[in-house]
């Protein structure tokens, strides 16, 4: 791997999880949870990605290489068609899920209950926050990977290391992901960043289709549910029926990307390789 590259994931992790740890450590010592203190500390670690990015580009690009990072978050005109891909895409691997759980069971999966305009306002909300860590991932990290080794397989890089990151939170009581399986998460967050990697090399290298992405998965997670298996550590390789489906499904359309990945010597950086 790249120095400039090692750099980055480093002190992302550095940042984010010092922060993760701090806002657990906060949440432990008032005995209280994650209330709005340790969840404000937590909120700031997942900028972590951005600001690595952000602080590694000023240091070897100047305020010329910083400015063309951050305009790529306001970079929009891709194509009506990759907004939509962006914002229906998790919807779609949920919805097929279910129905091949119909199938297979003869009964629905549980929906999550949120209303489509709820989850709608929700997006809208969400999507500048994901310029904390697609700043980093899909800015920094994701166009000087591809760069030497090709769009799908810094997508699979990335999407490992991406899911590594959110590590620490599997053990804070109150975060999303806590009592759930990581081995099972890894298997879904590693395909889904073959996807956005896809997206990102379809859109020309802009940010904002693959910030819609995320915050539209993000807000998509409990769409449809099934009875989960009870809290496990989280190395247990334990997951509910429904969400083996997702990860099986999430494998198929990664498959496919890969299939018709923009070709590497029709990738574009936008900014110099340092």
């Amino acid at each position: 791997m790249k120095r400039p590259l090692l750099r980055f994931f480093l002190l992302t992790f550095a940042i984010t999880w010092t922060f993760f740890g701090g806002g657990a450590a906060v949440a432990s010592f008032a005995g209280t949870g994650l209330t709005a203190l340790p969840m404000l500390i937590i909120t700031i670690g997942v900028f972590g990605p951005s600001m690595a990015a952000l602080w590694l580009t000023a240091r070897h690009e100047g305020r010329a290489g910083v400015n063309a990072l951050v305009r790529r978050l306001f970079d929009w005109e891709a194509g009506a068609r990759w907004y939509v891909f962006a914002i229906a895409f998790m919807a779609a691997i949920k919805l097929t899920a279910a129905l091949v759980y119909r199938a297979a069971t003869g009964i629905w999966p549980q929906s999550g209950g949120v209303p489509w305009y709820l989850m709608a306002g929700a997006l809208l909300i969400s999507t500048p926050v994901q310029a904390g860590e697609e700043l980093g991932w899909r800015g920094y990290a994701l166009p000087r990977l591809a760069a030497h080794v090709g769009l799908g397989p810094a997508g699979f890089v990335v999407g490992a290391i991406w899911a590594l990151w959110h590590l620490p939170l599997f053990f804070v009581s109150g975060a999303d992901v806590y009592g759930q399986s990581f081995p099972v998460y890894l298997l879904a967050v590693t395909p889904l960043s073959v996807a956005m990697a896809w997206l990102y090399g379809k859109t020309g290298g802009r940010l904002l289709p693959v910030m819609v992405m995320h915050a539209a998965v993000n807000q998509m997670t409990g769409m449809v549910t099934s009875p989960a298996p009870p809290p496990a550590h989280p190395f247990v390789v334990s997951g509910s029926f429904m969400s083996w489906l997702v990860v099986v499904l999430l494998w198929i359309a990664a498959a496919y990307f890969l299939v018709n990945m923009p070709d590497r010597s029709r990738f574009r950086v936008r900014e110099p390789i340092v």
